[in-house]
């Protein structure tokens, strides 16, 4: 009797999930009448997002480094603009249907110019009483928008969701504007643009050479509960340097960030301005033993005067809010000397002799 009670309630089981995964792919809910947003932010593992111009970009949310967003897999993303999105996505709604006689234009037009957008989720087969129960995850992908150009009075944009009869201006309520910046396929867009992100305990060593200066070249490095600081080229160790000086440079690299990506670099300027040694090396080493490298180039505010100048080390005409920077001889970005005036200066201004 017992035995029979246990295969009852082991068919009645077996039923149940086979129930759920049939209505899980034959009856999914009906989200193509008024639920145009993607409620459930928090599910979203994947977007993949791609343009007319043969960009795409791939961000990925990395379940193993706590839920850290990625761009293609490879590059940390710039979280507040992953914020931004899912957001949006969450906030989206139809102001309303496109009239029936511009849907052909309307359709064409996104054709020609509109960004693909794929949503993926987590999605569960059986997620009984309200989510306490789930089982048999899988990623799927959950809806396909075409985001097009925007309206008239600039404060919807057109869009076409895969699975809809006719496309719909869709806006956010109480947000004045539209939203295809929001959905941009270039991957560089997506890339986070922090440097290092470091609390002074988990600095081992910041380390600066001035190779027009060497003998203001320094290195600050922690020894037991403080922090000792060295001259590069003797060796010796400086006594009596300006300790709230290196505590400034030291509190600096916590969320440390660059302006931007350099993506169009004049020709003239790779020619000389990389081509001569930097103004600045900087390398700063964290108590893991992982180090970051920043090497620093003036910008010059007509690069191609350079060309016509006989002696273009003397040439002082040069872009007084940014320099450029090459971050562990792999990016060029650029950074603001407003940030970096306190950690880029000579082994003298930490000094008070």
């Amino acid at each position: 009797m017992k035995r029979k009670s246990i295969i009852l309630i082991a068919v009645v089981v077996v039923l149940g999930v086979v129930a759920a995964l049939l209505l899980h792919r034959y009856n999914r809910p009906s989200t193509f009448k008024q639920d145009y947003n993607v409620a459930d932010t928090a599910a979203v593992t994947r977007v993949f997002m791609s343009d007319k111009q043969d960009n795409c970009v791939l961000l990925s949310r990395n379940s193993q480094k706590g839920g850290q967003w990625l761009v293609d897999n490879s590059y940390a993303a710039s979280q507040p603009m992953i914020d931004l999105l899912l957001e949006t996505l969450n906030s989206m709604r139809i102001r309303e249907q496109v009239n029936r006689a511009a849907v052909p234009n309307v359709i064409k037009a996104l054709s020609s110019r509109s960004t693909m957008v794929e949503v993926y989720q987590k999605r569960y087969a059986i997620n009984w009483f309200g989510g306490r129960v789930r089982l048999f995850a899988r990623e799927r992908l959950a809806v396909t928008y075409f985001v097009g150009h925007e309206t008239q009075d600039l404060m919807g944009s057109y869009v076409y969701r895969e699975g809809d009869k006719v496309p719909y201006i869709i806006h956010i309520p109480g947000f004045r504007g539209f939203l295809g910046p929001r959905f941009v396929a270039d991957p560089i867009v997506w890339r986070s643009h922090s440097i290092v992100n470091l609390n002074v305990r988990q600095i081992a060593e910041v380390r600066l050479e001035i190779p027009a200066e060497p003998a203001e070249s320094f290195a600050i490095r922690s020894e037991g509960d403080g922090f000792a600081m060295y001259m590069l080229g003797s060796g010796q160790r400086v006594d009596g340097f300006d300790t709230a000086r290196v505590a400034q440079l030291l509190a600096s690299f916590v969320n440390l960030n660059f302006d931007e990506y350099a993506v169009a670099v004049p020709q003239v300027e790779l020619d000389t301005t990389f081509a001569r040694q930097p103004r600045t090396i900087l390398t700063v080493t964290d108590t893991g033993g992982r180090s970051c490298e920043l090497r620093t180039y003036i910008k010059y505010t007509n690069p191609n005067d350079l060309l016509a100048m006989p002696d273009p080390e003397m040439y002082d005409v040069f872009d007084l809010n940014r320099l450029y920077a090459i971050i562990d001889k792999t990016d060029t970005v650029l950074i603001q000397y407003y940030v970096f005036d306190n950690i880029l200066q000579p082994a003298s201004y930490f000094s008070r002799r």
